[in-house]
């Protein structure tokens, strides 16, 4: 009986919080068929004309992801995410089509998109799909629609190709292993170039169109951490607030979950990847909530440590004030020019220069154990070079840490930061950093114990 209580509570104090955020559920936007959202035209149009300024002449052949057998990979999942390569110079949803790009050193390039002939039949299974038609150009704004047909793409690449003097660019990368086209072409001889270190480049640097995306993710992630906050309490297990984040997620309209949500409290906070989530909390744990939402193929990436009693004592306040304050310190550091390492320096010595005793007779980064930093974007650990000086438009996480094992003790505070022109936002400012603000949303949701006793 208890436990059908706890989780009538958490439902509807989730449902509470979330219904609150109007503004990141209202307007939603229809999906076009086979395409997801409607794709900005002229942001895509200029990635792929960038694109072909890099390479000056050649020709760039990008694959599409295709469909998984849900029966043979994860039953419970979707059967399609598409291609980050493919989406990146598309926006477009639909598995098994491919982009051809022909650059040329005096700018004027052109692109024809291939995709799969409609098949009603399948579509009764599947669901409408974006077709080789007119209506198509108008949605995505490639002037050429292809249908796509094995002998007759290829003919069309050797074409392209001949009349090019530049090579064969294409996605060589893990994902594309297995890809029937591109080992039939490694197989022929030819000479295939790499276009993902050219396309990595240019994703550091988040245009208008990614910076939206991320923000709703974003902002989907620290409302789903204000829901959490709010229903924590001994006795509950750790999938119940994972349930709690991820029903946030899905009720603001995350596609699905940027990577699998971390809720580990008590012993589980101090390991840095559990994402198990089977413990029952405790009274005085410390449970560390890492999670993100995705949203138009972008991904937040959002940590925050709270107590599942709603009060911090005296030993865990200490140690998440100096881990919060070494993150405000790489933070405040963050500026065009400055590379990673920087800030990983600047937070190493925040850390060792304010320890004090908290950590005995060395300082506390011999429990900071992981990096401080990585980009975000397509994918929670996106590309991009991490030696390179930060320029406006990169986003980056600033998560410090420290884990006491023996203690069964671990804090780890994760934001998201874009670089702007003159320094930096914090994307997740919406989600409490500081003790005192998670304490007064805790305990204004009001706290119970296993008992049910105020």
């Amino acid at each position: 009986m208890q436990y059908m209580m706890v989780l009538v509570l958490l439902t509807v104090t989730a449902q509470t919080a979330v219904s609150q955020v109007v503004d990141v559920a209202s307007n939603p936007i229809e999906e076009l068929p086979g395409a997801g959202r409607p794709v900005e035209i002229e942001a895509f149009r200029g990635r792929r004309k960038a694109l072909m300024n890099r390479i000056g002449n050649g020709v760039i052949a990008v694959p599409a992801a295709k469909r998984r057998n849900l029966e043979q990979v994860v039953l419970q999942d979707n059967d399609f995410r598409q291609d980050d390569y493919f989406f990146y110079l598309t926006g477009i949803e639909t598995p098994g089509a491919w982009l051809l790009l022909m650059a040329s050193d005096d700018g004027q390039g052109s692109a024809v998109l291939y995709l799969p002939p409609r098949d009603p039949r399948r579509e009764q299974w599947t669901g409408r799909k974006l077709g080789p038609d007119e209506a198509t150009v108008d949605l995505i704004g490639i002037q050429e629609v292809r249908v796509l047909d094995r002998s007759s793409f290829s003919r069309d690449v050797e074409q392209a190709i001949a009349n090019n003097s530049g090579p064969l660019y294409t996605v060589l990368w893990h994902g594309t292993q297995g890809n029937e086209q591109i080992l039939k072409w490694k197989s022929s001889g030819w000479s295939l170039r790499n276009i993902v270190p050219s396309i990595d480049s240019m994703r550091v640097i988040k245009d208008r169109v990614e910076i939206a995306a991320l923000r709703r993710a974003i902002t989907i992630t620290t409302e789903a951490h204000k829901a959490a906050m709010s229903v924590a309490r001994a006795g509950l297990y750790e999938y119940q607030l994972e349930a709690t984040v991820e029903y946030t997620f899905r009720n603001l309209g995350a596609d699905r979950l940027g990577f699998a949500s971390i809720v580990g409290s008590g012993p589980n906070s101090t390991t840095l990847h559990y994402d198990v989530n089977r413990r029952k909390m405790k009274n005085g744990d410390l449970v560390v909530v890492d999670v993100g939402a995705e949203y138009a193929q972008y991904s937040a990436d959002v940590t925050r440590t709270i107590p599942v009693n709603g009060h911090f004592s005296e030993r865990q306040k200490a140690i998440y004030d100096l881990v919060l304050g070494t993150q405000q310190a790489a933070i405040e550091a963050i500026r065009p020019g400055i590379r990673v390492r920087e800030l990983t320096r600047i937070a190493r010595e925040y850390m060792a220069g304010h320890s004090g005793n908290l950590c005995g007779s060395q300082d506390c980064t011999r429990y900071f154990i992981h990096g401080l930093s990585h980009w975000i974007g397509m994918r929670v650990h996106d590309v991009g070079d991490y030696s390179l000086p930060l320029q406006p438009g990169a986003v980056l996480t600033v998560e410090p840490g420290i884990y006491i094992a023996e203690e069964q003790l671990g804090v780890r505070i994760e934001d998201d930061i874009l670089v702007t022109a003159t320094g930096y936002e914090i994307l997740s400012a919406g989600a409490p950093r500081s003790t005192a603000e998670i304490e007064r949303l805790m305990q204004s949701a009001g706290r119970t114990d296993e008992g049910g006793n105020e």
